[in-house]
């Protein structure tokens, strides 16, 4: 009977267990998570604070989940190192758990840079789990001026989810735009312009030389007052555990489409993983949900002697912010489609024969048709992009890959 352990207790983790059963449903299963939580969908922690969900409601899986796959999960238990010459993982309290095939899942952690007098401010946070959202809830009232530091998809969605619950919201960031990451400048001033309609300030192309308590002193000679600071500059994989025990790592833990590591029986999986980019043939970290479970379940299946690989991985997102929504993937090059109106934005971007990225904001589209293009590399000269470029349609194709690719809809 196989030992097979998992570090994180995450969506990767999910997607790690579920592809161990699919092909081993006797060898034993130990998670260990440091958070004390089951799984639970990290996006929606600003959905819990601005009263759209609860905690039961986040839940990923059924509350049986681990029951019904024969898992031991280790709860508030946090891995201090791997020791491959011994097949064992070592944890902080010094017990050992022994393996014959690991997944490391421990996803990212928030990158927090040096600022001056940051020691002197008592309300400071993170938003990146459910108990860093559970703290700050907590520190909140209708009085709070919020300074939130990042103006990325975390630092918006904390924004967004406590704005109707205090007095005001700042955001700051070092770039000149919004969503710096996933949208270039006229998209950026779209998103902004809807933010700000609904009371957020914005301090753009600016960030904090210092702080005092309750002042932020920003580089262009402002001061900005708040009681509550946020700090969302951005994430780093957590590879340190691969990186202390000889693995390959860059930004994040070196895998290939296998979801192996350079170390034998050792796979990662999710936020903490580099792995293939399909359409820059090169490493990246992929850190969405959808991809994290794929490649947890392609681990899982590795891990029990099956052979799978995850080799169409692509940049995406889809976010939302107060009822207009941004839907983009793939890279921003090559001949631009682009449409506008008052309320939305689609940009399509062709090269070479493919579909290489779209950005929509505020469009009712069937983004995942546009993503599939992308993903599956499918020759525009093979559907009808005239067509496409009007909108995410099931009739641009021929009537056989509708048959194919849609459930024989014709």
């Amino acid at each position: 009977m196989k030992n097979y352990v998992i570090i994180g207790n995450g969506v990767a983790a999910a997607g790690c267990i579920e592809g161990i059963r699919s092909i081993d449903r006797d060898g034993r299963i130990t998670v260990i998570s440091e958070e004390n939580h089951a799984v639970y969908c990290r996006p929606l922690i600003s959905y819990y604070l601005e009263g759209k969900t609860d905690l039961r409601h986040m839940q990923y899986r059924s509350a049986d989940f681990y029951e019904q796959n024969a898992c031991q999960v280790l709860y508030g238990r946090k891995a201090a190192r791997i020791l491959p010459e011994t097949k064992e993982v070592e944890l902080t309290d010094r017990s050992r758990i022994p393996y014959d095939c690991l997944t490391v899942a421990s996803g990212s952690a928030p990158f927090v840079p040096h600022f001056e007098g940051l020691e002197t401010v008592r309300e400071k946070y993170s938003f990146m789990t459910l108990d860093d959202a559970l703290k700050l809830e907590q520190s909140l009232t209708k009085d709070t001026r919020v300074l939130i530091v990042g103006a990325g998809l975390i630092g918006l969605k904390c924004a967004e989810g406590i704005l109707r619950r205090v007095k005001s919201v700042a955001v700051c960031d070092l770039a000149d735009r919004v969503l710096s990451s996933i949208l270039d400048q006229e998209c950026a001033a779209m998103m902004q312009k809807h933010l700000e309609a609904q009371g957020m300030i914005f301090y753009l192309g600016d960030s904090v030389s210092r702080f005092e308590p309750g002042t932020a002193h920003m580089q262009s000679g402002r001061n900005v007052e708040f009681d509550v600071l946020v700090l969302a500059v951005g994430v780093r994989a957590n590879a340190a555990l691969l990186l202390g025990c000889g693995g390959e790592v860059n930004r994040g833990i070196i895998v290939d489409d296998q979801m192996q590591t350079s170390l034998p029986g050792i796979y990662a999986a999710g936020d903490c993983a580099e792995g293939p980019d399909l359409l820059t043939g090169g490493n990246r970290v992929l850190a969405i949900l959808p991809n994290a479970y794929m490649q947890g379940f392609t681990a899982g299946i590795n891990m029990a002697g099956g052979n799978a690989r995850f080799d169409r991985g692509i940049p995406m997102n889809s976010i939302g912010f107060f009822g207009l929504h941004a839907m983009t993937a793939g890279v921003y090059d090559g001949e631009v489609y682009a449409e506008k109106t008052d309320r939305s934005l689609k940009r399509l971007f062709v090269k070479d024969g493919f579909l290489r990225g779209f950005i929509l904001i505020g469009c009712d589209e069937r983004a995942g048709i546009y993503t599939s293009l992308i993903r599956e590399q499918t020759p525009l000269s093979e559907v009808n992009f005239e067509l496409l470029k009007k909108g995410a349609t099931t009739a641009a194709f021929s009537a056989k890959t509708r048959r194919k690719k849609f459930g024989g809809m014709v």
